[in-house]
């Protein structure tokens, strides 16, 4: 039975609560997804038709609407469907899928937020020559990179767990599929997985928090030695 599974499908609880109370939320979660795609949509088309606008900030500013919009699309509308109790099964594949999107996409979002530090810092403590160092090749370098760093981060971490063994219980408490439900339910050795999850946490989470921390520092430093 190794490397196989006897589960098809997962069942998601949600929120558990009365009727009333998951059409609240629902409600809740609908509005906000809709102010979330079209926020981040609207960023994107005023960056896209003002050419003043065109600079590796705002660039790396679309990105992050891009991502957010993907990001919320893999989490509501499957959320949505199990408060109300139209679509609470997931099926294994399915559910893998969804881990490996989600996962990847905070992944690059912690690259990206690192990226856009250090643009930052650049655009601070060397600003006569922020133009020749950020330039639109290397800021579509870095951000072709926050994107394939993120999903390859993760492509291992995904395939590990879709290699698990599931024989049920077959209940997620929780309106989606993540490592930590996956792992819990696995009935084999989880060990190889919580070893690449840390490693990739280690990788993804600290080295990006570095990034952004040592170019805020330098950043603030530089705002203090300004005398005016």
């Amino acid at each position: 039975m190794a490397n196989r599974t006897n589960v098809e499908e997962f069942i998601l609880l949600g929120f558990p609560g009365p009727w009333h109370f998951r059409i609240s939320l629902a409600v809740v979660f609908a509005l906000t997804y809709s102010l979330t795609v079209t926020g981040n949509a609207s960023i994107m088309a005023l960056v896209w038709i003002n050419s003043n606008l065109h600079t590796p900030m705002y660039f790396f500013l679309c990105n992050l609407s891009f991502l957010e919009i993907w990001y919320t699309t893999g989490v509501v509308p499957k959320a949505i469907g199990v408060m109300l109790g139209t679509s609470q099964t997931i099926s294994f594949n399915v559910c893998i899928l969804q881990l490996f999107f989600l996962l990847s996409l905070g992944s690059t979002e912690c690259f990206l937020l690192s990226v856009m530090a250090y643009d930052r810092y650049l655009a601070i403590c060397y600003p006569l020559r922020y133009n020749s160092l950020m330039n639109s090749v290397l800021s579509a370098r870095l951000a072709l990179s926050c994107w394939l760093g993120g999903f390859l981060a993760i492509s291992l971490l995904a395939f590990l767990t879709s290699r698990l063994t599931f024989c049920g219980p077959h209940v997620i408490n929780h309106f989606l599929c993540d490592i930590d439900a996956c792992l819990a339910l696995s009935c084999s050795d989880t060990w190889h997985v919580e070893l690449a999850t840390f490693l990739v946490s280690i990788i993804v989470v600290v080295a990006s928090c570095v990034v952004t921390l040592v170019s805020y520092i330098y950043i603030i430093s530089s705002i203090l030695r300004i005398q005016s």
